[in-house]
């Protein structure tokens, strides 16, 4: 004996497909629901989690207005004022601290730090690329955590330590300079090249710390994609994973680029005043070997670098919102 099928309301059953126009009795309650569910307040708790959240980072902010935006102030109001051994007692607004910035000396100081870290940071990312990827496709887990400790030390040591590691082993007196005789090969570590050996023993690890993420992100599909249309190893490259880890890649450089434009002990210690760099002027101006009334040309020169600084972080931050886009 076969039980025939209750039969269902039409209204009820358009209801709950979704399709069909709603009976009278069901429009009300689902435009009630409705109207409930868009009017509602938030609950109180989650405005209660928002204001915690901005009283957590308030002393981040307040740090960060305190260390870089008071200096910051400071700085950009100094280079456009006359100092206080100036003739008219400072304080006098004036253009003649920026303008003597981007001039003779200066401006040979600043192109030469402007040299040196594009040429540093561009070594860095191709040197860095290939490194970082035997990291992110190595099988053994300790060689992994050991090149990534590794970096994260060597990424973080410079100044005077540094100078002093280089100065005793590749000097003009250095075990490595006299065993080799690189002095007799023209090698000099107290020029530019020798300074940029010097970066490049921070700046490649640093890119292996920047780029082994976005690495990590190349999916495994995309290369089995490519090797079943016939695609090589260097196509692949090419046109999958290149294009794809492009951001990720300038912005290690601009990374890069403002690690070495911004460092300042390791020179100073090693190569001092013969290597022509916006860092080492400003040292000297902070010191006082400058021109009487031209005391706070250390401040216009502070100003050129915090412009350079901005210009590279307007470039940085684009570009890595745009990698996380993709390797997400």
């Amino acid at each position: 004996m076969t039980t025939a099928p209750t039969p269902v309301p039409a209204t009820a059953s358009a209801a709950q497909s979704g399709g069909g126009a709603p009976g009278p009795a069901s429009s009300p309650t689902a435009s009630a629901v409705t109207v409930v569910q868009t009017g509602a307040p938030r609950p109180a708790g989650r405005r209660a989690r928002g204001s915690r959240a901005w009283l957590a980072a308030l002393p981040l902010v307040l740090f960060f207005a305190i260390g870089f935006g008071l200096p910051a102030v400071a700085i950009a109001v100094g280079a456009f004022t006359t100092s206080s051994d100036a003739p008219d007692g400072g304080g006098t607004f004036t253009t003649d601290n920026l303008t003597g910035s981007l001039q003779g000396a200066y401006w040979t100081a600043l192109w030469g730090s402007v040299k040196l870290s594009l040429l540093t940071a561009l070594i860095a990312t191709v040197v860095g690329l290939p490194l970082a990827q035997a990291v992110a496709t190595s099988r053994f887990r300790a060689f992994r955590e050991a090149v990534m400790s590794a970096s994260g030390v060597l990424a973080n040591f410079g100044g005077v330590p540094l100078a002093f590691m280089f100065v005793a082993t590749l000097g003009n007196s250095g075990e490595v300079t006299r065993k080799l005789g690189l002095t007799e090969h023209g090698w000099n570590l107290y020029t530019f090249s020798g300074l940029s050996v010097v970066y490049l023993y921070f700046l490649v690890p640093l890119m292996v710390i920047t780029i082994t993420p976005a690495l990590e992100g190349l999916k495994a599909q995309w290369r089995e994609a490519a090797s079943n249309n016939g695609a090589t190893t260097l196509q692949y490259w090419r046109h999958v994973a290149l294009p794809v880890l492009l951001p990720s890649l300038l912005g290690g450089f601009v990374l890069l680029f403002g690690a070495s434009f911004a460092a300042y002990a390791t020179a100073e210690a090693m190569v001092g005043s013969s290597v022509p760099l916006i860092s080492m002027q400003i040292g000297d101006a902070l010191s006082g070997n400058v021109l009487v009334g031209q005391g706070n040309l250390a401040l216009a020169l502070g100003l050129d670098m915090i412009v350079v600084a901005c210009l590279v972080m307007a470039l940085y931050l684009p570009l890595q919102r745009r990698s996380a886009k993709w390797l997400a």
